[in-house]
């Protein structure tokens, strides 16, 4: 079923966390480079990119699935060349060669800046696999930024060296490895000229990051983050994701000193449970995690807390479950991802003893979610009558309406007549759950 002439039209579906999203954007601009151009929506596309991400319970499975409905009823002279990217393309490889024929390449999230060699090989019928992972060497291949959305992303850090016991990212992204100080510096003032207002520094523990300065110092996020902020024309800087156990003090003071650092952090904890937390091989208990978050309320009074949390990790019981939903009382988080643990093939956990039942899973996710439902309702109630900054992102579904985000992440929608990338003032006047309705005050910058 594979095609013989070369794609005019792409897609490229990305799942999963904002590093995918990063990854699908820079795909997506190397096959423009080739001047194949993006599908209209509602047709289809020659080239279908499946940018796929591994944390999801039956990742692989869902990827056949997709795979079945692009191809589902298709002749051979109408079905899309399909590429596997991501992190399931690394963990399965060969065998999504083997199980679905009508895939044309396979390539891991360290090797997708071969994808336009390997459409070569696929225009003449050649199939192809490439889950090398050399370090960081496809963002010397990668093309220059050209145009982007008013909030863009950056990733500065991959893989991770801290191999949580259910987590695949070290085995499908590598070791911890930083981007040069001098190549994000430079890709973030491209971002900023191609249109970029606000920059979200991406890595599967951000907070890791280290490099040299243009001066040969050693620096590390907070110091990077310091320099980005002189870059004329970028507004806001963010970061994600990090983990506990390399939140520096510079990163913490960083919050209080910077005014371009929005007031938000997102810091996984996944348990509130101590046992929990070091069968989970997390580095923190629930206290170190609690006095680190004080210290950065205290840097940064109005910053808004986010974080992840998995349910019914094996052994969890009801009464460490509670310790979790004690931790979230605590903390009042103003955003949070949480999850039911899913077993990951080749991972410690997958084979430890006390494996919880579904139906236990369920109803804790459940209780979980309650609790940090109503915790950002309170949030975004709390925010009413505020007037804040918002960088307006998009359309919103009515004439005339605008969809943009607070300083603290929370989406908010408006009136009045303004356009993409402008920074202008909203009183926020009505809190939902999920969003919150504002009135447009004045603008801030074009």
């Amino acid at each position: 079923m594979k095609p013989t002439n070369s794609p005019k039209t792409y897609r490229v579906k990305s799942f999963g966390c904002q590093m995918n999203v990063y990854d699908g954007e820079r795909m997506a601009e190397m096959l423009g480079e080739r001047g194949i151009v993006p599908a209209p929506e509602g047709e289809d596309a020659d080239l279908v990119v499946l940018n796929t991400c591994h944390i999801r319970e039956k990742a692989a499975e869902k990827v056949y699935s997709d795979i079945g409905r692009l191809t589902k009823g298709k002749t051979q002279d109408k079905a899309p060349m399909i590429a596997v990217a991501g992190c399931v393309a690394q963990a399965e490889g060969e065998e999504i060669m083997a199980r679905a024929p009508a895939v044309s390449m396979v390539v891991g999230p360290q090797a997708y800046h071969r994808l336009p060699e390997m459409l070569d090989k696929a225009v003449q019928g050649e199939r192809a696999t490439d889950t090398d992972m050399p370090a960081i060497a496809k963002f010397a291949a990668l093309p220059e930024r050209k145009r982007t959305n008013p909030a863009s992303f950056l990733t500065v850090q991959e893989g991770c060296d801290k191999f949580c016991t259910y987590c695949v990212v070290p085995y499908t992204r590598g070791a911890e490895i930083s981007r040069p100080y001098g190549d994000l510096v430079t890709e973030a003032r491209k971002l900023v000229d191609a249109g970029a207002k606000e920059i979200t520094l991406l890595g599967q523990n951000v907070s890791a990051w280290s490099g040299e300065d243009d001066k040969g110092h050693a620096v590390g996020l907070a110091g990077l983050i310091r320099d980005l902020a002189k870059v004329d024309g970028l507004a806001r800087i963010r970061y994600t994701t990090s983990h506990p156990a390399d939140m520096d003090d510079d990163l913490i003071a960083a919050h209080g000193e910077i005014d371009k650092l929005m007031p938000f952090l997102h810091l996984p904890v996944q348990a509130g449970s101590d046992r929990v937390l070091k069968a989970m091989n997390r580095s923190h208990t629930a206290d170190s995690y609690l006095r680190l978050l004080e210290r950065f309320r205290a840097a940064r009074p109005d910053l808004a807390l986010s974080g992840d949390f998995i349910v019914g990790f094996p052994g969890e019981t009801d009464a460490e479950f509670e310790e979790t939903l004690n931790l979230v009382d605590a903390v009042g988080y103003a955003q949070a991802f949480s999850f039911k643990y899913s077993p990951r093939p080749g991972t410690p956990a997958a084979s430890m003893e006390g494996q919880v039942a579904k139906e236990v899973m369920d109803e804790r996710l459940q209780r979980l979610q309650a609790a940090l439902n109503r915790d950002q309702w309170a949030f975004n109630r709390a925010t009413e009558g505020r007037t804040c900054e918002v960088l307006v992102e998009r359309k919103g579904k009515h004439p005339g309406q605008w969809l943009g985000k607070t300083p603290w992440l929370q989406s908010a929608w408006f009136e009045g007549d303004v356009g993409i990338g402008d920074l202008v003032q909203v009183e926020l006047v009505e809190a939902g759950p999920n969003s919150l309705a504002g009135r447009l005050r004045e603008h801030v910058a074009a």
